[in-house]
């Protein structure tokens, strides 16, 4: 089956028979094509114009085909408000529809903020533009952007994210040659839609209002193992005949392969929304005493009517990623409640808005229960969840610090957010891990924050090795099952640090796969860039391995679900490449608890000068 035609175009402003003529043009030379989606302003700029655009959306003069399914989100300009009140009293349009409210034949409106599936295609809006005038069209509420929120944490990849305004820095770490002259970050930008379309790591994003074409270079998302293409497109007849019509025709990512959907072109870019990320965090650390702009945009949901038990933060608000995920990034640092009670009433089932607002619009068409849960089995659950998530944690774990099983005789330094140690049954002598003292299944998606102490532990270990004539290999495995991530740092001598590549190149030829390889100039970024670059090689729906060279190159693999691949992979590669196979298996290398504590005291005492934390 053939992937869908689509076609897409900027700010209409009510200019109907030009669009439409262009597409039908577009639709005999390249179609046909499956459907129309419009960002930015879709009514006309002024009176002078409703005469056509009224003869579509009413049928006047016989002028009412429009060509193929044709959405638009710009839902602002003249005659808007009276022909989407209609639309809305549409007997046809009540209840909750993420697929469009129909204002005629093969026209329909794309209201507020949702997601839904065309043609196989997962396609995510948000409608309207930012504005603070509360006006009941044309602008996105609270409510649209953490909706969006929530949505993007379901499971699944989305092939279109349509906004009407740019997202706010989309131009960082872009070719300058490629940005549209006289190009102005502050006007027709939108800070919101950057920080959702960081968070949804959309294929494609498009976007209107700024009157200009532009097709940035692709960038990685962190966290997710796919590239997103950024396009802004001109106004339909613009003076200048800027581009204002685009086609595409993308496999759906729900068909594609893993390899298929993690290809990167080579004009690949970082994320340009990293920096704008860094720059927020850089503003909380130095102002946290009232509530921002952003964490009103992020977290807020007013809930003055609901009682809290305990907690943080301030009393009457409530923080949606916490209700909706069970955690929030922000941690103790969050201005609004973590409420346990609101999070298992979600659990079992009661609708979030009626939970969050007292009420819900949706009304019987809601597919979730209007009324509270008992709350013996709400606390049943609660109790039964936590046990098992703090009371497992510390029991079992082997890493966790608190852990009654932790090996803490083999601890050699403890940082903030990590620590050393020496593994049991290592593979050589100064073989380390280096463990997050959070309990985090990969070390990938942890804070900027506790990246740059991780750096420093792994420089300090590339000097001491290096003073004894030895190279460092760094190497995680991040299983979908992982519990308590560790990265292995492993010397090796000089002499046989060159093959280290090659020997890992050889192995995974053996298994049927290619590593992802980049080299990085260590001396210039010190192991950051070659660490954000993994974080956008990595994608939490899927195992992944990957191996830290000294001289800068790494190697990545991301494993498919049925793909049969060692966890051992990187000790039984080493343990070959430093003829010591029967090596391979730690439980073979196990010394007696004295032996361990000796070796562990002896290292301390050579890497007392380099570590850290003294």
């Amino acid at each position: 089956m053939s992937p869908p035609r689509i076609l897409l175009c900027g700010d209409v402003l009510g200019r109907l028979n030009q669009l439409f003529k262009r597409v039908q043009s577009v639709n005999k030379s390249a179609g046909p094509f499956d459907a129309l989606f419009c960002v930015g302003q879709f009514f006309p700029d002024s009176a002078e114009q409703l005469e056509e655009f009224t003869g579509y959306i009413e049928g006047v003069g016989g002028r009412s085909q429009i060509p193929l399914p044709t959405y638009f989100i710009g839902d602002y300009g003249v005659a808007a408000p009276k022909v989407l009140s209609t639309a809305s009293r549409n007997s046809a349009n009540l209840g909750f529809k993420m697929d469009g409210f129909k204002i005629c034949d093969n026209l329909f409106w794309l209201r507020g903020s949702g997601k839904f599936t065309l043609h196989g295609l997962s396609v995510v809006y948000l409608s309207g533009r930012q504005s603070s005038s509360g006006q009941h069209f044309g602008t996105y509420s609270q409510d649209d952007v953490d909706a969006l929120r929530a949505l993007a944490e379901e499971p699944g990849v989305v092939d279109l994210f349509l906004t009407n305004e740019w997202p706010r820095g989309v131009t960082n770490r872009a070719s300058a040659s490629d940005i549209p002259a006289g190009f102005l970050d502050t006007t027709g930008s939108d800070s919101s839609v950057s920080e959702l379309v960081a968070e949804i790591k959309p294929r494609y994003h498009f976007a209107g209002t700024k009157g200009v074409f532009y097709a940035r270079e692709p960038y990685s998302n962190v966290d997710a193992v796919h590239v997103t293409r950024f396009f802004g497109l001109a106004m339909v007849g613009n003076k200048d005949k800027q581009k204002f019509i685009h086609a595409i025709s993308p496999t759906p990512a729900s068909t594609m392969s893993a390899a298929e959907i993690s290809m990167k072109p080579p004009n690949t870019t970082l994320s340009p929304y990293t920096l704008v990320v860094d720059k927020t965090a850089l503003k909380e650390d130095t102002k946290r005493s009232t509530t921002t702009v952003s964490d009103s945009q992020y977290w807020r949901y007013d809930v003055s009517h609901k009682r809290h038990k305990s907690g943080s933060g301030e009393g009457n608000k409530l923080c949606f990623k916490f209700i909706y995920s069970g955690s929030c990034p922000r941690g103790e640092k969050c201005n609004f409640q973590h409420d346990m009670d609101a999070r298992e009433q979600y659990l079992g089932g009661v609708c979030l808005d009626f939970l969050i607002k007292g009420k819900c619009e949706r009304g019987p068409d809601c597919n979730f229960k209007h009324n509270l849960q008992n709350e013996g089995e709400s606390h049943s659950r609660r109790r039964r969840g936590s046990e098992n998530d703090s009371g497992n944690r510390s029991k079992e774990c082997w890493f966790c610090l608190s852990s009654p099983n932790v090996e803490s005789h083999l601890i050699i330094s403890i940082g903030e957010f990590y620590y050393c140690a020496l593994p049991k049954g290592p593979l050589v002598q100064d073989h380390v891990l280096v463990i997050p003292i959070e309990h985090a299944p990969c070390t990938l998606s942890l804070t900027q924050q506790s990246n740059s102490e991780l750096v420093k532990f792994q420089n300090s270990l590339k000097l001491y090795y290096k003073n004894r004539g030895k190279e460092a290999v760094l190497f995680e495995w991040i299983s979908k099952r992982s519990s308590h991530a560790n990265i292995q740092v492993v010397p090796v001598p000089s002499t046989k640090a060159a093959a280290v590549k090659d020997i890992c190149n050889l192995a995974a030829e053996k298994l049927g796969f290619k590593f992802v390889v980049m080299k990085f100039i260590l001396a210039v970024n010190n192991s950051s860039d070659g660490r954000e670059w993994l974080r956008m090689q990595f994608d939490r729906n899927y195992s992944f391995f990957y191996v830290e060279l000294t001289e800068g190159t790494i190697l990545s693999h991301s494993v498919e679900e049925n793909e049969n691949f060692p966890a051992q992979f990187g000790r039984e590669v080493l343990a070959g490449l430093l003829n010591m196979p029967e090596r391979a298996d730690w439980r073979k290398c196990a010394l007696s608890k004295d032996e361990e504590t000796k070796m562990a005291e002896e290292f301390k005492k050579q890497f007392e000068e380099l570590d850290p934390n003294q």
